[in-house]
């Protein structure tokens, strides 16, 4: 008699059971799912066509990835980004006193990689054997003929608490400073929008840091949302540098002239010990007590540039925090296949040290890279080319008023790369115009 369906798959079923029931009784772990993948396994089989990795879907790799595929579309694009939704860190301050809504920052990763012809694999990266040209993700591993790091920044909370991870994770938590797009942005738009009063502190972290005109503008949000509720609050900005910059005549005239009840600006502000428990903080300048806090440690390059190996070091051998590129080959300079874009990148002149980390610069430097890339896979020698900065900072919710920043840069004839730096100090409406107007075309220019 021939057995039916319905028999047959019970008694596979059952056999199956019975087998993975042994296994499981002699101690073996079952096997994983294909989908599930290990750190070990192959995540993606390499094909004939030459393969670029990008680690870091920010402003930075996003736009190498997409000038890559417009540049260079026999090349194979992978970007590896952990986050499934990108969220834009610029304009986030705007954000927390809504301004904008959160549908305007954030962008559908795979929407956009299928959109533009990339691969995007939502990823935990692991490590990079650059010996090997291989990247290891929680995911599986993928070989690169080229590789680019687009990290962004850690917080160095080493520099507060050494190995104290309690107290790290206290202060992350409790008083985040929200300049790595996560959650932490959410937490504290939450925390403003339920202050009741009382002293909000903020910490600027020493250069170079990730925007740093930035801070200034939250503190004069933050000053502007107390004001225009009556909210009986106070933001004591206490500044590792000795003096309000970039745009400094403009923030200080912000801080006198529209909140000089709101804000006090205390500079060589070193911080000393920080207690998130008590809600204490100690600085060269004097101690502190606070009621809510933005707690902005000292910034370094991503933890996937330490994983790469790509920090540099300094005379006495000890890691800068930032990644030593040719100053404008933006490749390592111990490995001419591996590339930095973005807020990573470290010392490239002796005049200015540092470009920027902005966004606009990561911009600029991801179309740099991808222009980079697609030269050397045709077979001809890159031209060096540099990228520009602009900046715009919001001082007033109504009217709305911003002030600007400009940066350029040239070559001189030794080969150095040299700053110009056009601060504008008048607070306008124009201005917030034309920084709707310039995320307008940034966006469209990483996902239109």
């Amino acid at each position: 008699m021939t057995p039916s369906r319905r028999h047959f798959l019970g008694a596979t079923g059952a056999i199956a059971l019975a087998s993975t029931s042994g296994a499981l009784a002699q101690g073996a772990s079952p096997p994983l799912p294909f989908f599930i993948g290990s750190g070990t396994s192959t995540l993606l089989a390499k094909g004939k066509a030459p393969r670029v990795v990008i680690c870091g879907g920010g402003w930075g790799g996003l736009t190498t990835a997409r000038y890559l595929r417009q540049l260079a579309p026999s090349l194979e694009v992978v970007l590896l980004e952990r986050n499934p939704v990108f969220f834009s860190c610029p304009l986030s301050n705007k954000w927390l006193i809504d301004v904008v809504d959160s549908d305007y920052l954030t962008h559908d990763y795979l929407r956009v990689s299928e959109q533009h012809g990339y691969r995007y694999i939502q990823s935990e990266i692991l490590g990079v054997d650059r010996a090997a040209k291989r990247v290891t993700t929680n995911l599986g591993t993928l070989d690169y003929d080229y590789l680019v790091l687009s990290p962004g920044i850690r917080y160095n909370y080493e520099a507060w608490f050494g190995d104290d991870r309690r107290l790290a994770d206290a202060t992350r938590g409790r008083f985040p400073a929200a300049y790595v797009p996560n959650a932490e942005h959410y937490t504290l738009k939450r925390a403003l929008h339920a202050f009741k009063g009382g002293e909000w502190v903020m910490t600027l972290p020493p250069p170079p840091q990730r925007c740093p005109p930035s801070p200034y503008e939250r503190a004069c949000l933050v000053a502007w949302w107390f004001k225009s509720r009556g909210i009986k609050g106070h933001v004591t900005i206490l500044d590792h540098k000795d003096g309000v910059r970039p745009i400094g005549p403009g923030f200080r005239a912000a801080f006198t002239e529209l909140y000089k009840d709101y804000i006090t600006y205390v500079p060589n502000a070193h911080v000393q010990e920080v207690d998130p428990f008590n809600k204490r903080i100690r600085t060269a300048a004097g101690d502190m007590s606070f009621d809510h806090a933005v707690l902005m440690s000292p910034h370094q390059a991503g933890d996937i540039a330490w994983k790469a190996g790509a920090i540099g070091r300094n005379k006495e051998g000890k890691p800068t925090g930032w990644a030593d590129v040719h100053p404008t080959g933006l490749h390592l300079k111990n490995d001419p296949d591996v590339y930095v874009v973005g807020d990573a990148v470290g010392f490239v002149s002796p005049q200015f040290a540092f470009y920027p980390k902005s966004a606009h610069v990561a911009n600029r430097l991801g179309r740099i890279v991808a222009g980079y890339i697609a030269e050397r896979a045709a077979g001809r020698e890159p031209k060096a080319a540099l990228p520009d900065n602009l900046c715009y900072m919001v001082v007033n919710g109504s009217p709305r008023e911003a002030l600007n920043v400009q940066f350029d840069y040239k070559l001189d004839d030794a080969g150095t790369i040299i700053q110009t730096q056009q601060d504008f100090n008048e607070r306008t409406p124009k201005f917030v115009e034309e920084n709707f107007r310039w995320a307008g075309l940034m966006f469209g220019d990483m996902f239109g």
